[in-house]
C-alpha cells in the first residue's frame, strides 16, 4: 500500500472512531471517576472506570470535543478494558511518549491497538493535548499523581 492509501486508512479509522465511539456512555457501578478539560480547545472528557481488583473491566466516556480527542478516546477504551491497572498506566506513558515522537519497540506500540495510529498527532503540536486528554484521565483515575 502506498503512503498516500495509509493515510487514508488512518484517516478513515480516526473518522470512524469519531464518529461511532467505541464505550461512550455512563457507567452505573463506576469505581473510579474524573473530569478533564482541554482549556486551550474547550474538550472535555468524563471518563469512568470499573475496576474488580486491579483489573479494568469496564469503562465509559462522555464529554464533548474534537475528532482527534473522541477518537483517541475511543481508542483508549477499547485498548484498556481487561488490563491491569499498571498495565494502562504504562500504555498511557506509551501513548503520550509515542505523540511527542520518543521512540518505543513495535511490541510496546501493539499494546496500543488503534491508538498507535495517532502517532502522526506530533506532527501538529497543538493537537497531541487533544489526542493525549483521555490519557492523561486514565492516569490520573488509576491514582497516578503528576510527576512528568
Amino acid at each position: 500500500m502506498s503512503l498516500a492509501g495509509l493515510n487514508n486508512l488512518y484517516r478513515e479509522v480516526i473518522l470512524d472512531h469519531s464518529e461511532h465511539p467505541h464505550h461512550k456512555h455512563l457507567l452505573n457501578n463506576a469505581t473510579n471517576k474524573i473530569t478533564l478539560k482541554n482549556p486551550t480547545c474547550g474538550d472535555v472528557i468524563n471518563l469512568e472506570i470499573q475496576l474488580t481488583g486491579e483489573m479494568v473491566t469496564d469503562i465509559g466516556f462522555t464529554g464533548d470535543g474534537c475528532t482527534i480527542s473522541q477518537s483517541s478516546a475511543s481508542m483508549m477504551t477499547d485498548a484498556v478494558v481487561g488490563k491491569s491497572i499498571s498495565e494502562s498506566i504504562e500504555m498511557a506513558h506509551i501513548f503520550s511518549d509515542m505523540v511527542m515522537g520518543q521512540k518505543h519497540s513495535q511490541s510496546d506500540l501493539d499494546k496500543l491497538g488503534d491508538a498507535a495510529i495517532l502517532s502522526s498527532v506530533m506532527k501538529f503540536p497543538a493537537r497531541i493535548k487533544c489526542a493525549t486528554l483521555c490519557w492523561w484521565a486514565l492516569r490520573k483515575s488509576l491514582g497516578e499523581e503528576d510527576d512528568d
